[in-house]
Formats: C-alpha cells, structure tokens, sequence
C-alpha cells in the first residue's frame, strides 16, 4: 500500500490550485478503472487524502460521487470500499450497453460516419496486443465503444455510458486470463468498423449485438465459476 500511495502522491498535480470533489473522483476513478484500486479494497480516508494533499471533507464527496456512480460502496462502521460487482451486476451492465450501444448503430443518418476514433482504437488494440500487454487491449476495447456510443452526438448518452463502461472494469479486474477475455474482440472491433465503412448499418448492428452477448456469457461464467470457487472454499 504504501508504494501505491506514493504512486497517488504523483496525481496531486493534477488537481491543479482549484482542487475539488469532481477532479479528486476523477483521479479515483482513472485509477479504479486501471486495477490501481481492485475490487474489495478498502479506501483509507487518511491515506488517500493525504497523498492527494485534500481535506477529508473534500474526498468524503468524491467518494460519494463514486458511490453514486456504483464505484464505491460505503458499509456501517467499516469503511468505503471499492464495489465487487454480482452476477446480476454484470447482466444489467450487458443489457444497458445492447439497448444503448445497438441504438447508437441503428440511429445512424446516412454515410459516410466520422469513424476516426474507432480506427484509432482498433489500431490500439493491435499494438497492445503485439506487444502481449492484454490489459491495454481491454482499455482499447473500452475506447472502441466510447467512440461507438459518441457516434450518437449526445453528450447525456456519453456520460451515461462512461458510468457503465467504469462499471464493466471492475468486472474485467476478476478475469484471472486477460487474453482470453479480450483478444477475440481485436477482430471483432475491426468487423464492425468495416461494416460501418460500407455504410452497413444493418451487418454492423448484428455484429455488435453477437458480440456483446458473446461477452455477457464470458464475463458471467468467469463470475459463477469464480463464486463457486469461494462457495467452496468456504465450506472446507
């Protein structure tokens, strides 16, 4: 711990001289979405708000924001942790990215599409996965469908998606193999990108919706086997 503290410690330039809640729960949730803080963790008041030089005040609302986002959650008498997600968790997540992500496709006008984002993120997604560091391939992923959702030109759907795809990483921190849970998508990504290419509303729909379905039931069988496991170790 007192090694990721020191790492914290170099965030508090960001905070710049008008330091509040709002930029605090943002370096939170960065390093959240990064693993820096896993799922289960227990949020120090002291620790974190004297790394990032802040009152206890001030990051008593950043972690409620937090809360409010489903990244944190407080329990009576113990403290701030960082949320574990359930299996219903992981259900409701992939049914809110197929309502919305699915619509933003459909929604499209008429091509061609602003895709520069996505090409970009399908190329980062290659170059991490050259380089076998399988964690940049799921932030990769991740960029892929913020870029896919700002597609629609609405500032309201890309907030609540970011809420949703910070949500998604703490089911990733879980998966004890990284490449197998992202480096299928690499193709995948670039399937879609091409059918939006062809001006292919139609075929780039079907394939986001294969692919997110594909990647409920992978993230939920990692979760029921993974409860299992504990339901074990539990009762030897």
């Amino acid at each position: 711990m007192a090694e990721q503290l020191s790492e914290l410690a170099g965030d508090r330039a960001l905070l710049g001289r008008t330091s509040t809640a709002e930029r605090v729960s943002d370096i939170l949730r960065s390093r959240i979405a990064e693993g820096f803080f896993p799922p289960g963790t227990r949020l120090s008041e002291d620790s974190i708000g004297g790394a990032l030089g802040v009152s206890r005040n001030t990051l008593r609302e950043a972690f409620r924001l937090l809360t409010h986002e489903r990244l944190l959650v407080h329990e009576l008498n113990r403290g701030v942790f960082v949320r574990v997600l359930t299996v219903e968790d992981v259900e409701d997540i992939y049914r809110t990215r197929t309502l919305v992500e699915c619509a933003v496709v459909r929604g499209l006008g008429e091509p061609p599409y602003g895709l520069d984002g996505l090409v970009e993120a399908v190329e980062r997604g290659r170059r991490a996965a050259r380089e076998a560091d399988w964690k940049a391939v799921g932030t990769a992923n991740i960029h892929f469908h913020r870029e896919l959702v700002a597609l629609a030109g609405s500032a309201r759907t890309g907030e609540l998606m970011r809420g949703v795809f910070a949500e998604l990483r703490l089911a990733f921190h879980v998966v004890d193999d990284p490449r197998a849970l992202h480096e299928p998508y690499i193709a995948r990504n670039a399937d879609i990108l091409d059918a939006l290419r062809a001006g292919d509303r139609d075929k780039a729909e079907r394939l986001l919706a294969g692919y997110l379905e594909d990647s409920r039931k992978r993230i939920v069988d990692v979760y029921r086997r993974r409860v299992g496991e504990e339901d074990q170790d539990a009762a030897g």
